[in-house]
């Protein structure tokens, strides 16, 4: 798969390239596309007019004037002073969203840079130079500024990369390849700099990992439900279709299909053993169907930023204006990344309690403690719950939305900012421990399904069952179970889980 830059993008496309290493090419109209706003930024600078960042200073010192013998200069030393982010460095995946994004950002034909600039972002990515981004010290509004100078500084030969794992210095690296480090000319550092490219680029990744792990939530919360030998009725179309919302109906028919045929299921069907499940069984469509419908306010915010013009200044290119606005303001993805993160902790808070139920032989209708066949000797499943506890106890912390706060910077002129970088790395870090919640919860159920034998469970949860036994052995004696947890979260996060079920019995919503 080829992905074009300067031809619309969708979210799939951002992750082929930042996951998969897609190759990346430019539209062959690129340089047509982008011209008239170079030519109005020249035509700016040879006017000697005052516009923001060109030849003024930036933020409170935007009344500053620079000397025109300087200017080109500016551009430059933007990026070395903005080159002020901490912490960890982003994965090399995040990495490679925000190159592709901010060459997206400028092939808009509105950010007035030149074509070199373009490509040369493109070549980063083909030839897997990634620079070293550390992941803290954006406010998430002129967007996230210290972030993305240190994306860009590589380009000039300053900085770090990361090639193929080894973190070299970037001049070094750009001989190796056989690159000049490029030089920047007017507006062009501060385009670098501005956007929102860095919080962008996690919450497509983020976003993209959730809708994996909506349908992978389902799964196993089928799997329990018949470990704990529960109903299907509850998830009949014509009871959920009740409330009009869509998300509860798309998981009621998800259930439905994924248990369809269930030999466990049928055997109690006549029983009068409960009269009715917990609401972490009963209620799985009312409760995922809602998370899934947050969901798709959180796509549409990104595929709208995806479709954007998110820089500033921005080029009139009709007037030949340079204008300086607010484009670059996160506020919009910050609410979103927020209510991401919200969402995707709640499938593993009801998770959870699906799990303690089926540990618990109070509450699993027969199965022995622990899911252990010789308790007390064996522990089973009882500190695997005590994890998934302490994960959902770390979401709700992480919860707090990063966008409910602001501190004004740059002496009061940046007087409102939207953390919405903060919202974006908080809500990739619940992604995180759900999809471990999630793989416990597939673990202990298909204990809990082992131990139901002989009876078998549908040919929807037994695609799943199969799929984590090739893999994760029934637990007899005790053992670590860290390696098969995290081996079953990559199944979830790669979409292998729904893939197997939908293998046998068709397409999930």
């Amino acid at each position: 798969m080829n992905v074009e830059v300067g031809t619309p993008l969708s979210l799939r496309d951002v992750v082929e390239v930042a996951v998969g290493r897609a190759p990346v090419g430019l539209a062959p109209d690129l340089g047509q596309k982008i011209g008239p706003a170079r030519r109005a930024v020249e035509e700016t600078v040879a006017s000697a007019r005052p516009t923001y960042g060109i030849n003024t200073g930036l933020g409170d010192l935007a009344n500053v004037r620079i000397d025109p013998r300087e200017v080109r200069g500016l551009q430059e030393a933007i990026l070395r002073s903005h080159a002020t982010a901490v912490g960890p460095p982003l994965p090399v995946e995040v990495v490679r969203a925000m190159l592709l994004l901010k060459a997206r950002t400028f092939a808009m034909g509105i950010s007035g840079v030149r074509l070199e600039l373009v490509e040369r972002l493109v070549l980063m990515l083909n030839e897997s130079l990634h620079p070293v981004v550390p992941a803290q010290g954006s406010l998430g509004a002129s967007g996230d500024l210290a972030p993305l100078a240190h994306l860009a500084l590589p380009l000039m030969g300053e900085g770090l990369v990361d090639v193929n794992g080894t973190t070299t210095p970037a001049g070094d690296a750009l001989r190796a390849a056989g690159l000049e480090p490029l030089h920047l000319t007017h507006k062009e550092g501060l385009a670098l700099v501005n956007g929102t490219e860095g919080m962008l680029a996690l919450g497509i990744l983020g976003y993209c990992r959730a809708e994996a792990l909506s349908k992978a939530a389902d799964v196993t919360a089928a799997m329990s439900l018949e470990a704990c030998l529960g109903t299907d009725r509850v998830f009949d179309p014509v009871v959920v279709g009740l409330r009009r919302h869509p998300g509860a109906m798309a998981v009621a028919r998800n259930m439905t299909r994924i248990l369809k045929g269930s030999p466990i299921v049928a055997s109690h069907r006549d029983s009068d053993h409960l009269v009715q499940d917990a609401y972490s069984l009963r209620c799985i469509p009312q409760v995922h169907g809602a998370y899934r419908d947050a969901l798709a306010y959180v796509r549409t915010t990104l595929e709208r930023e995806l479709d954007s013009a998110i820089d500033n200044p921005n080029v009139i290119v009709e007037t030949g204006e340079v204008v300086s606005a607010g484009n670059f303001h996160g506020e919009a993805l910050a609410l979103a990344l927020d209510h991401l993160g919200l969402c995707v902790a709640g499938f593993a808070t009801i998770a959870e309690r699906r799990i303690a139920r089926l540990i618990d032989p109070d509450l699993s209708n027969g199965l022995p403690p622990f899911l252990t066949t010789e308790p007390g000797m064996r522990s089973g499943f009882m500190i695997p719950q005590y994890t998934a506890a302490a994960l959902v106890n770390e979401n709700r912390a992480l919860c707090w939305p990063a966008s409910s706060d602001s501190i004004p910077t740059s002496a009061g002129q940046e007087d409102h900012v939207s953390m919405g970088a903060t919202s974006a790395r908080k809500a990739t870090a619940i992604v995180n421990n759900v999809e471990n919640v999630i793989a416990i919860e597939a673990l202990v159920a298909a204990q809990g399904l082992d131990l139901r034998a002989p009876l078998q469970p549908a040919p929807g949860t037994g695609a799943a069952f199969q799929l984590l036994r090739s893999t994760c052995p029934f637990l007899d004696d005790d053992r670590s179970l860290t390696n098969d947890i995290e081996a079953v979260r990559a199944m979830i996060a790669e979409g292998r889980v729904a893939a197997a079920v939908e293998g046998a019995v068709g397409s999930l919503e």
